[in-house]
């Protein structure tokens, strides 16, 4: 899934973090910031090539999404 990524595009800098979590969404395109339906915030997303083909079932594209969520250590820094 990752063999048409173009480039990550980073909302925030990942460098400030201790980690991000990814998810694997499908998307109705290649390339911009995708919707975002999770608690938290999105941290960053992938774009795809334009050689990246749609999913045969859904005709929609995957793509990787980097988020937090709201009891990430970024946002509880002393939580579990």
């Amino acid at each position: 899934d990752l063999t048409h990524e173009d480039k990550v595009v980073w909302l925030e800098d990942p460098a400030e973090l201790d980690y991000v979590r990814q998810a694997l969404d499908k998307t109705p395109r290649r390339r911009g910031k995708p919707r975002y339906h999770r608690d938290g915030r999105m941290i960053g997303f992938a774009e795809l090539s334009d050689s990246a083909e749609a999913d045969p079932d859904s005709g929609l594209q995957k793509r990787r999404v980097f988020y937090l969520l709201p009891h990430d250590r970024d946002a509880e820094p002393n939580g579990l």
